[in-house]
């Protein structure tokens, strides 16, 4: 059970300025005073919108109905101006990657002999170059880049063939790329690694369902179906989202059919006995406006959808079968 929290000596606020808030009815002037308290009566924008969850027009709104009540003078404490965003990595020279191998302490001389295992070659100073800026600018583990590496070499493989190795410049591209979505420690590198494991077992499944032959996917055909698993829909779920893209429009539509799904997403249903409830709620819609159906009509007419999708369906199989 969490502390209980009761009026004490922490802040102390003068009566009359209770009084003033309490008159005035403004919860979010109150919240501020609240915050201005707390941290000497300076009023620092970017501080307390963070600490507030607000937007600026709502934190100035706020601050103005507090002068307005003679609570505040108005004054802000100027920010500091935020630091540079870095141009980029370091333009490593061949003395910075010389002088990191030299040190007996740095695991980058392992590190330089594991990966080029992992790529089947001797890396070259552009790639000892590739390498560094993971190593030192990222600040990613030498653990980490070995399964980045790993991860690289494999994907390679399955789009490009058996054999095929990335370019260590692909190598770092990918590593920001795991350094943006915080798979920067083992743990948090091994959890992004099954994840992605799980995206490319769906898209197999995923195609099967769709009906296409097995391929790679592309790009943004990988995204939605990341998307799609990451929502939760069933097998059934996404089989009836296609048939119905196909049965509106003669083929299939990988936009069409995401509208469908993020359109379930938002109403919460991710499988076909969840869809098809909906289904017959937003049919019986009318009737509670005086448009009343005979009992069992809403049934019938999601039954009747279902089979006039599925009949069109097997006639383009028949047709492409007899081609």
């Amino acid at each position: 059970m969490s502390e209980l929290l009761l009026p004490g000596g922490i802040i102390a606020m003068d009566r009359r300025a209770a009084g003033r808030l309490i008159a005035a009815g403004n919860g979010d002037g109150a919240l501020l005073y609240l915050w201005l308290l707390d941290h000497g009566g300076e009023l620092v924008p970017s501080a307390a919108r963070k600490a507030l969850k607000w937007d600026e027009v709502r934190l100035n709104e706020a601050a103005a109905a507090l002068k307005s009540l003679g609570l505040s003078d108005g004054s802000v404490k100027e920010e500091a101006p935020p630091p540079p965003a870095p141009a980029g990595p370091p333009d490593y020279t061949a003395a910075d990657i010389t002088r990191e191998l030299e040190q007996e302490a740095s695991p980058f001389p392992a590190l330089v002999n594991e990966v080029q295992r992992r790529l089947g070659k001797i890396l070259s100073t552009a790639d000892l170059k590739s390498l560094y800026t993971l190593y030192d600018y990222l600040a990613l583990p030498a653990e980490v880049i070995c399964l980045l590496v790993s991860w690289c070499v494999e994907e390679f493989e399955r789009k490009y063939g058996a054999g095929r190795k990335p370019r260590m410049s692909q190598v770092q591209k990918e590593g920001f790329v795991w350094k943006r979505l915080g798979a920067d420690t083992v743990p948090a590198a091994e959890a992004h690694l099954k994840r992605q494991a799980l995206y490319r077992t769906r898209e197999v499944e995923v195609l099967r369902l769709l009906d296409i032959p097995p391929r790679p996917l592309v790009e943004g055909e990988r995204k939605k179906v990341a998307a799609w698993t990451d929502m939760g829909f069933e097998d059934a779920a996404l089989r009836l989202a296609y048939e119905k893209t196909v049965y509106k429009k003669q083929k299939m539509d990988w936009d069409y059919m995401n509208g469908i799904l993020a359109r379930w997403h938002r109403d919460n249903l991710h499988t076909l006995a969840e869809i098809e409830a909906g289904d017959k709620s937003r049919r019986k819609a009318p009737a509670a406006q005086g448009q009343s159906s005979p009992p069992g009509e809403a049934d019938r007419r999601v039954r009747e959808d279902l089979e006039r999708m599925r009949a069109f369906l097997r006639r383009q199989n028949n047709q492409q079968e007899g081609e």
